[in-house]
């Protein structure tokens, strides 16, 4: 393992080169849930400056990392190098979220510059790195991306957004041990 100073260089180049990119948080204290999500889809991350990311949250089956990231803010973001020469990188901060509703996201969303279709967007998650690590990533499998799936947009192109704004108070109001998401 190797720790980095910054995010910058050959690391930047390697991150900004990720198709997908995992997502971990977990609750404060020793009960409840470490959750793990796999994020994706082209123009959806970006590396802000050399200790700052940011990534677009869009509506899904739950708001574990929102809940996570209200009560204590820990987050650890991961790439894996599934083609070219092996690599992990993770990169550990202190998350915070501003929920599309909020006028502040309209600036954030600026940062993007080719975001997919915004109509199903629930948040953008930003990330104060302080810590950031490489290894050797020798068990990753080799995998070829074939591209983007489609369903998560298509799916949200179906909802209007007062049906959004519903799905937001009634499916992602709470995570699986009940902190609160949105307020």
């Amino acid at each position: 393992m190797k720790l980095h100073e910054e995010i910058g260089g050959r690391l930047r180049d390697f991150i900004e080169a990720q198709v997908m990119f995992f997502v971990a948080t977990a609750p404060s204290g020793a009960d409840g849930h470490v959750n793990v999500s796999p994020k994706g889809m082209t123009g959806t991350f970006v590396v802000l400056d050399a200790h700052r990311v940011a990534y677009l949250d869009y509506h899904g089956s739950g708001a574990e990392t929102i809940a996570h990231l209200r009560d204590n803010g820990r987050i650890t973001i991961m790439f894996c190098a599934f083609q070219g020469p092996p690599n992990i990188v993770r990169l550990y901060g202190r998350g915070t979220f501003v929920a599309v509703d909020d006028p502040a996201c309209a600036d954030l969303l600026a940062l993007f510059p080719d975001p997919p279709d915004l109509h199903g967007l629930r948040a953008v998650i930003t990330v104060d790195v302080h810590r950031i690590s490489d290894s050797c990533g020798y068990a990753v499998p080799l995998m070829a991306y074939e591209g983007d799936r489609d369903l998560l947009v298509r799916a949200h192109s179906r909802r209007t957004g007062a049906d959004l704004v519903e799905y937001r108070a009634t499916r992602n109001a709470a995570s699986i041990d009940g902190l609160p998401t949105f307020s």
